[in-house]
């Protein structure tokens, strides 16, 4: 009877979560479209982001939807594709200016509704406007410099080192909650494996893309995890709100692109400003 009872409280393997597989080829074919468009002919990868910002759009549009608030998805997705295009052509003023035009045409859209629920669905547009197009918009800003693909490429990769770091280290070692109420398989372990990771694999690629010195791209490291995590928890947040699992099903193993957008949309703004004012002064 000890003996069965012991072998009744035998510790489970660790539910992984994900299709791993599935995740691995999917984000070894979007790495090789990634470079491929970066490397190849830069502009295409302003097609890809485009693209991608778009379903974001769409995924989020759906996700507000199954609670009843009715986002302008006509509009959002135009803005979607002018604010990348205006950022890429017309640098920081550009990618501005179209924010704003955009949320006056998103705003102005949904009024001519009529007043019923105008200020919940006009802000839920607003807030789709400046989550996915304009953060979107500040990698085309670090496309724009001449050595942008590889501005971009680590900005990436520190997402990248982030997400591996935290997962290893979570498998491993993880065993204190990070943020139970809003995304309970984040450990602190996890983060702590995410901050090595992010600092020293950002510290390499700096130095070896950008010519930069170390700490410059350990520091850039170090914010990156900050702003990937508070992105996925963010996004986590969304969810439990709205009570979805996954924004879609696009992404084996993934679920919808904003389940992968979740991490890089806040980074983006912070690696362009250290790229630039930090790391390569």
């Amino acid at each position: 009877m000890a003996a069965s009872r012991r072998r009744k409280r035998a510790p489970q393997k660790r539910n992984l979560g994900r299709n791993l597989p599935a995740a691995i080829a999917v984000s070894l074919v979007m790495g090789g479209l990634l470079l491929a468009s970066l490397y190849v002919q830069p502009s295409v990868f302003v097609g890809l982001a485009a693209v991608a910002a778009l379903l974001g759009v769409s995924e989020l549009v759906q996700a507000f939807g199954s609670r009843g608030i009715a986002v302008p998805g006509i509009p959002l997705g135009a803005a979607a594709v002018a604010t990348l295009v205006a950022a890429y052509a017309g640098g920081e003023p550009g990618l501005l200016a179209a924010f704003a035009l955009s949320a006056l045409a998103v705003a102005a859209w949904r009024g001519a509704k009529g007043p019923e629920d105008f200020v919940r669905d006009a802000t839920a547009g607003v807030f789709t406007l400046a989550y996915v197009p304009l953060l979107t918009g500040f990698a085309l800003l670090s496309l724009r410099a001449d050595d942008g693909p590889d501005r971009v490429v680590v900005f990436v990769l520190a997402v990248v080192a982030n997400d591996v770091g935290g997962y290893a280290a979570g498998v491993l070692f993880g065993r204190h909650k990070l943020a139970p109420r809003v995304s309970p398989g984040k450990t602190w372990e996890g983060f702590a494996g995410s901050l090595a990771v992010a600092a020293a694999g950002t510290a390499a690629s700096v130095a070896w893309l950008l010519d930069g010195p170390l700490w410059a791209g350990a520091l850039l490291g170090v914010a990156c995890c900050l702003t990937a995590t508070a992105g996925d928890l963010a996004e986590s947040l969304i969810k439990r709100d709205l009570g979805i699992k996954d924004m879609g099903t696009l992404l084996p193993g993934h679920g919808g692109v904003m389940d992968r957008l979740d991490s890089l949309l806040p980074t983006a703004p912070v690696a362009y400003l250290l790229i630039e004012y930090v790391v390569l002064r």
